[in-house]
């Protein structure tokens, strides 16, 4: 869980920087921005089962490592802004199919219900992306993009149910990991998306 939860961690920092530098934003708002995006979700979970004090304050290396890698998005700001959309698109996958799974595993380490230690891998897993995108004054992308809360799920449910079938930790970590980074890549390929409601 912590492996998981660092280099998701890592990512979603790098992630959070590359959106603020696009929306024009000086350094200490990158700085921001990727600390937002990397940890907001951990902590929004943590607060929300009892974590107390939230992993991203009792432990150094998180902050630490959020702001490390805001900055090196920053310091080499032509390389990462030249990414391709296919390349962010798998890192957020990536990053998302982390935080599910480290989210959903913290939570049933306290003694939360499955269903709703699903739910705490959902959250763990957006919550970054929702606050980034609050600041940014956007529309959260987990509301509009292709099965992205929905991939964060499954990816949380593939862990429990594993756990629950006697799979090891690490192997049920790996499929639920591997679900949701699939179903998240496809939905994005094929455009598929949950039902909406049309005016006419």
């Amino acid at each position: 869980m912590l492996v998981a939860d660092l280099v998701g961690t890592a990512v979603f920092a790098v992630e959070g920087a590359i959106a603020a530098m696009r929306s024009q934003l000086d350094l200490l708002g990158v700085m921001v921005i990727a600390f937002i995006v990397a940890l907001g979700g951990g902590v929004t979970r943590d607060l929300l089962i009892g974590a107390t004090p939230p992993r991203a304050v009792a432990d150094w290396r998180y902050p630490a490592l959020a702001f490390a890698m805001g900055g090196v998005a920053f310091v080499f700001h032509e390389l990462v802004l030249g990414w391709s959309g296919s390349t962010l698109i798998v890192l957020d996958a990536a990053g998302l199919a982390l935080f599910a799974v480290a989210g959903a595993q913290k939570a049933l380490n306290f003694g939360i219900s499955p269903f709703v230690a699903m739910l705490m891998g959902t959250i763990t897993g957006v919550g970054g992306g929702v606050l980034r995108d609050i600041v940014l004054a956007r529309v959260p992308v987990v509301l509009q993009a292709d099965l992205y809360a929905s991939s964060a799920f499954v990816g949380a449910a593939v862990l429990i149910v594993g756990r629950r079938l006697g799979v090891p930790p690490v192997a049920a970590a790996l499929l639920a990991g591997a679900a949701c980074l699939l179903l998240r890549l496809l939905s994005v390929h094929f455009g598929w998306q949950l039902p909406k409601v049309l005016e006419a």
